[in-house]
């Protein structure tokens, strides 16, 4: 598919709010002429000085009507800026939303793959970039050219001479402008790239406080958080000095229209082939013209930057989408779910290869087998937060590329060892499993999966606000929360993914129990590397190298399967000397 060019999704952005930016160029037009009309009435008013007119009510008429100009300008300016601004917040806020909506449809490897803080500095920095362009660009830039080439082509009917002579500063200018633009995209890439570096590591130092103060590592680490600051702040510097030599010169030259424009008027002038009155006009007109023009120069450099911001929040909004429907197209019946011939791939390295799983309605399976193995990648894949490209995955007969998104999110209750919670209370995390339970309901589900109370430890309860990534709370906390999260739910698949790995072994039976009643009909799919946890499920599902090494239940893998028997043979080794120990361990 052609991709968009940088005006195309400009437009695309504006016409959301297309009346009101016309609207918007209306009123700046009209501004920028009520700014220009004065000139005209100072030239009337020369003319008619010359002409030996002193009745002193014509020349207050005439300054009281550029008062009523001047008092326009300001009017038609300030209600184009409101509508300019108005509009173009909402188209801020729309763009932010197709891009939290696009990653939300996007695979989960390429969210992944991008650090926080690149897509925090794309959805903020980025899109807020646009702003200048939407709310100013279109109505200031258009109304304060369109003004001056009015004024321009007035000039040419006055005498022609004198009009292009009055204009022989403006390419001159162009020109010094110019030379600020040699190794534009460059320059701006560098600073791009260093304020990138700077976001991201600000974000790991922060993330990474805690081990960096265990480990010493406070010196290096803001080190390197110095070296990326200081380099955010010289690619700027360096690129302002290069350019500061041809701004100068733009500066100083572009209103200088006077210095060609009276030598020769007064040349003209002397020599018969032009008008006291014309000469006086054209001087006051040439001083008009400039105002207008140095605002539109002063919008190149939005310009020039607009094609590499616009890239940066178009480059999500044109990744592709995982495969999915609108609308339902087909039921599934039931939940039972089967993998079949699966293979899947991080970039270009294939981690599963051709599996083949099915997963009994109402059953309880687990996913075992060492680290890095696949387990969470089969978990994942079924949960929807990637597309196979090989083979297929269905729910209830259904392949879950022609699901609807929501529909199978729905379906399917994922809870990872990496649990994410959102800076509100306690309350609020949970209800996001089901945004209308009451709060009746929400204490409910947190009795029942055994974290009522540790809540009602906490300083306000329920309302107790658990900070940034659930910051306050501990890791096995967090996790308990999460579950209840995931119950409230009440989807027809759980998914556990090492859901109590931060959990203390006296917490963790506990979760274990109410999790045990919760799901209790459901279809639950846990993946585990104490194998103690999960003797009693219907289906162990062994997984090594991206394959399915062996199935069974857990009496019949340490039967047939050498690797489970090691595996089942070293944990309890392991818990034995833990015992011996006086530890407890689950």
């Amino acid at each position: 598919m052609k991709q968009k060019s940088t005006t195309q999704w400009i437009a695309e952005f504006a016409s959301i709010h297309k009346k009101t930016y016309v609207r918007s160029v209306v009123l700046a037009v009209l501004g920028v002429f009520c700014g220009l009309a004065p000139y005209f009435l100072i030239g009337n008013m020369v003319k008619e000085l010359l002409k030996g007119n002193q009745e002193f009510s014509f020349y207050l008429t005439q300054c009281l009507w550029m008062a009523l100009f001047w008092l326009g300008r300001v009017i038609f300016h300030a209600c184009s800026t409101t509508l300019s601004h108005k509009a173009t917040f909402h188209v801020l806020a729309t763009i932010r939303q197709r891009v939290c909506d696009k990653l939300y449809r996007m695979p989960l490897g390429y969210v992944s793959d991008m650090s926080s803080g690149s897509l925090k500095n794309i959805i903020v920095e980025r899109v807020e970039s646009i702003e200048t362009t939407l709310a100013h660009i279109l109505p200031e830039f258009t109304g304060n050219l369109l003004g001056p080439l009015f004024v321009i082509v007035y000039m040419f009917t006055i005498d022609w001479c004198m009009a292009l002579i009055s204009l022989i500063t403006i390419p001159i200018g162009i020109l010094c402008y110019m030379g600020m633009m040699i190794g534009y995209e460059e320059s701006y890439q560098n600073t791009l790239d260093k304020t990138k570096r700077l976001n991201d590591t600000a974000v790991e130092y922060i993330n990474g406080i805690e081990v960096i103060k265990a480990f010493g590592k406070s010196e290096s680490s803001y080190e390197k958080f110095v070296i990326a600051a200081k380099e955010g702040a010289a690619c700027f510097v360096d690129w302002m000095r290069r350019c500061n030599i041809f701004m100068s010169m733009a500066v100083m030259i572009f209103p200088a229209t006077l210095i060609t424009v009276l030598p020769f008027g007064g040349m003209f002038y002397r020599n018969g082939t032009l008008s006291a009155s014309a000469f006086i006009v054209i001087i006051i007109l040439a001083l008009g013209i400039i105002a207008p023009i140095i605002t539109c120069a002063s919008y190149m450099d939005d310009i020039g930057k607009i094609g590499t911001i616009i890239g940066e929040v178009t480059s999500i909004l044109e990744q592709e989408e995982m495969e999915r429907p609108e609308k339902m197209e087909v039921k599934p019946q039931g939940r039972g779910i089967q993998l079949f011939k699966v293979h899947f791939s991080y970039h270009d390295k294939e981690v599963l290869h051709g599996i083949d799983m099915k997963i009994q309605e109402g059953s309880v399976n687990a996913l075992v087998g060492p680290s890095g193995s696949g387990k969470s990648t089969i978990a994942r894949l079924i949960a929807g937060l990637w597309d196979v490209k090989e083979g297929t995955i269905s729910i209830g007969g259904v392949d879950i590329r022609k699901l609807p998104l929501e529909e199978q999110n729905k379906m399917i209750a994922y809870v990872s060892q990496d649990n994410y919670l959102f800076d509100l209370s306690v309350r609020e995390n949970i209800r996001m499993g089901n945004p209308k339970a009451t709060d009746k309901e929400v204490e409910e589900v947190a009795k029942r999966s055994g974290c009522y109370e540790f809540i009602m430890c906490l300083e306000h309860g329920f309302d107790t606000i658990v900070g940034g990534a659930g910051g306050h709370l501990s890791g096995g906390e967090r996790q308990r929360i999460s579950i209840a999260r995931a119950m409230l739910k009440n989807a027809d698949i759980v998914i556990l993914d090492e859901a109590t790995a931060y959990t203390d072994p006296e917490n963790e039976a506990i979760v274990q129990a109410a999790v045990a009643k919760l799901v209790k009909g459901k279809t639950l799919l846990v993946i585990a590397h104490r194998l103690t946890t999960i003797t009693d499920s219907d289906c162990i599902f062994l997984i090594k190298d991206g394959n399915v090494a062996a199935s069974g239940t857990h009496q019949e893998l340490l039967k047939n399967s050498n690797l489970y028997k090691d595996m089942w043979e070293a944990h309890i080794s392991v818990k034995d000397q833990a015992l011996e120990g006086g530890e407890n361990y689950a």
